[in-house]
């Protein structure tokens, strides 16, 4: 499960971007299927809703910055570290942006923490079997 916040007022091109360039680097670089795509866009208001430093650890933030939350089961710390390097890379490329507005967590949760109808989950890994070869 993905979350990205952003200011409105960016169009369905630029947003269908971000989403995109977000789950191909989670498919590269977790081995996620390519139809385990779950995202949230949360479009805000300017200053009422969207509040950040534009110089968070002394480096430029334009109005642009945008928060990204995943949410998985526990991974490596090189995993993790590649994967928010990948998506940074990603985003460059396309929409656009710079590095400096990115910002970017990760919440970890035990598999049996998540529940959908029909999944089938590997028992030693806790992920979906496809991503561990099961069946």
């Amino acid at each position: 499960m993905i979350q990205v916040w952003m200011r409105s007022g960016k169009n369905k091109a630029y947003r269908a971007a971000v989403s995109a360039g977000i789950h191909q680097a989670m498919m590269s670089v977790m081995n996620l299927p390519e139809d385990d795509y779950f995202q949230v866009t949360h479009e805000l208001e300017k200053e009422e809703n969207y509040i950040f430093d534009p110089n968070y650890f002394g480096m430029p933030r334009s109005p642009d910055f945008l928060m990204i939350r995943l949410s998985f089961n526990a991974r490596p710390a090189a995993v993790k570290q590649r994967l928010f390097e990948t998506i940074a890379d990603n985003l460059v490329k396309s929409p656009g942006l710079r590095r400096e507005d990115l910002g970017m967590s990760i919440v970890e949760t035990t598999f049996e923490n998540w529940w959908a109808h029909g999944r089938r989950v590997d028992k030693e890994t806790g992920t979906d079997e496809r991503m561990s070869g099961g069946s």
